[in-house]
Parts: C-alpha cells; sequence; structure tokens
C-alpha cells in the first residue's frame, strides 16, 4: 500500500515538473504524479490560488509553464548555519542526506562552499549505531497528518516480526536518541501508544479528525509511554528508598512507585535480555525481580555470565583473585 502524498506536496511536485517541463499538458502531469488529469488541474489550480503564476494555452499543442521570472526564494545560511549543517549531516550515513549535502554546498557562496567542502571531505564521524533512518516519505506522511490533525492507517511491523494494521491519531513525531518514534493514539487499543517510524511501512490519512490533548508535552508523554505497552511485563522490587533509585530510572523503564523503605518499578519491555543487560545490571541497589518470567531467565542468563567470568578456571576453595595489577 502506497504512501499517499498530500495536496500540498503533489501542488509542489507539478511546480517542480513544469520547471523542468514548460508546456506540460494536464495528461502529462498525470502520467508523472500517479493521479488523473482533472486532480492535476486541481493541482494547478492550488498553485495558482497560492500566488504562483501558472500561464496556460489551449490547443492541440497547449499546456501548462510557470511564469517568466516564477523562482524559489533563495535560502541564505550564515557561516555557523552552514558549517552546523554539514557537521550534522556527517553523523548521519544516509545516501539522501549526503546527496542533499553536495546540493546544499553547491549553492553556497564561494568561499562558505569551499569551508563547507572542506569539513565534509576532511572530517570523519562514527555514526551512532543505535539510529535508525525511516522512509522520508513515511515520516512526511505522518508529519502532514499531525499539522492537519487528522487520523491515519498505519501498516506496522512489531520487534517480533509482527504485521499489523491500525487506526491511530497522530499527535506527533519525534526523535530521541537517533529514534524515530510516533506519539499517537491507537483507535483499537484506545490508549497512548508509541510506534517506532522506521517499522511502518505505509500510511493512509483519513477524513477523521482529532484534537489532541490540551497542553501535550510530546516529549515527557514519549518519555511516560516507553515503559507500557509492551510485549513483557516487567516487575523489580528495589531494596532502596524511592529518592535513591528514581535518578538511575529511565522512563522507559517503566514508572517507580513507593512502598515503604523499598520501591517498586513496573512496566513491560520488548526486550528483556536488553533490560537486564543495559538497565538493571547498572542498578547500585540490591533488587529482585518478581516478574514476569521472561526478565527473570533474562537476568538468570546475566548473573550466570558474570558468575562464570569470575570463576572461570578456580579451583575449588581457591581464593578470589585480587583487583587487576595487583602483586
Amino acid at each position: 500500500m502506497p504512501t499517499e502524498l498530500s495536496p500540498t506536496a503533489r501542488a509542489l511536485r507539478t511546480m517542480e515538473i513544469l520547471r523542468n517541463r514548460p508546456g506540460a499538458t494536464a495528461h502529462e502531469l498525470a502520467a508523472a504524479l500517479g493521479v488523473t488529469e482533472r486532480a492535476a488541474r486541481r493541482y494547478i489550480a492550488i498553485l495558482k490560488e497560492a500566488g504562483v503564476p501558472v500561464e496556460s494555452t489551449r490547443g492541440p499543442y497547449g499546456g501548462y509553464r510557470l511564469g517568466r521570472g516564477t523562482r524559489l526564494p533563495p535560502v541564505v545560511f550564515t557561516e555557523a548555519e552552514a558549517l552546523g549543517l554539514v557537521m550534522a549531516a556527517l553523523d548521519d550515513s544516509d545516501e539522501l542526506v549526503g546527496q542533499a549535502l553536495g546540493k546544499v554546498i553547491r549553492a553556497l557562496p564561494e568561499q562558505l562552499g569551499r569551508q563547507a567542502a572542506t569539513l565534509r571531505d576532511h572530517a570523519a564521524a562514527a555514526p551512532d549505531p543505535r539510529s535508525v533512518r525511516p522512509d522520508p516519505a513515511v515520516t512526511g506522511a505522518l508529519v502532514t497528518a499531525s499539522a492537519a490533525r487528522r487520523s491515519v492507517r498505519v501498516a506496522y511491523r512489531s520487534e517480533a516480526g509482527n504485521e499489523s494494521e491500525n487506526e491511530v491519531d497522530p499527535w506527533a513525531v519525534v526523535v530521541r536518541h537517533g529514534r524515530w518514534y510516533l506519539l499517537c493514539r491507537s483507535h483499537r487499543a484506545d490508549a497512548v501508544r508509541t510506534y517506532r517510524v522506521d517499522r511502518i511501512g505505509a500510511v493512509q490519512e483519513t477524513t477523521r479528525t482529532f484534537a489532541p490533548p490540551e497542553g501535550l508535552d510530546p516529549v515527557a508523554a514519549l518519555e511516560e509511554n516507553l515503559g507500557t505497552g509492551w510485549e513483557y511485563r516487567t516487575h523489580v522490587v528495589f531494596d532502596a528508598p524511592l529518592s535513591e533509585v528514581a535518578p538511575w530510572v529511565r522512563p522507559p523503564m517503566g514508572r517507580l512507585e513507593a512502598s515503604g523503605d523499598r520501591c517498586v518499578l513496573r512496566g513491560s519491555t520488548g526486550t528483556p535480555d536488553m533490560y537486564a543487560e543495559k538497565w538493571l545490571a547498572r542498578m547500585p541497589f540490591p533488587f529482585r525481580v518478581e516478574g514476569g518470567p521472561e526478565l527473570r531467565a533474562a537476568v538468570a542468563a546475566v548473573a550466570a555470565r558474570f558468575s562464570a567470568a569470575v570463576n572461570f578456571g578456580a579451583a575449588p576453595g581457591a581464593p578470589e583473585p585480587g583487583p587487576a595489577g595487583a602483586r
């Protein structure tokens, strides 16, 4: 199911076609846009309403062309902005980003363009291996629907490979630590959900509109909901007060609650191994995992591996090895 472009996006695409092919007919525009001739004429009307001078000629050799002198306004960068753009792009290995950066550099004033090109050619970067670049068309469709306050149908593939379709209200697209997320309300679950945008295969805008919660803070809401709605339940009890444990708990780990002189962490996860190895293993407090079984198994596996690492080759009753470098 292809991603649907918004009317504005198709109108801008129409303008690009007319710039490259003056005199294009409605039939040619329709073929290039993948729409009907009637729809192509509607995009021409959108351009005219926006003040873009589009000239039309009737007859067998007639067509559309942009008025003389029509051009997009130039984009002017300061030196700091231009070099900052190059630095940001260096941290991204996506081919499309590299191509776009090359066009920007060629459009810069000569001296500034030389600086930007030198920085690009002689700097090296190791992009964040955890970052994932979603499909630009899918991302654009979600952002457009969010701005228009329109619900969408999305095709989604879970981490386990399960595919499903759902209608959602796209509240916001949030970038967090190199990952792109859709914060939304699921119509099927009637609950807040967070979807990885790179796992959304298609977006189809509906006619239904929505209103996001008043005073919505997308980043805070995303952080709060990353630890809920996943496949595997988590329930961890810490033998320490909430005030001491709270600074070590990230929002995706779940919700931390006081329980006498101890505290309890409840949530869910899609990756118990990661939860055990990267989050619980670094906690400097005694704790026990009371649920679920997948997380208990993951913690047991980490404990067994660590135990084997310090007991490797040791004879029964032999003294434990001292600190590294000790004599």
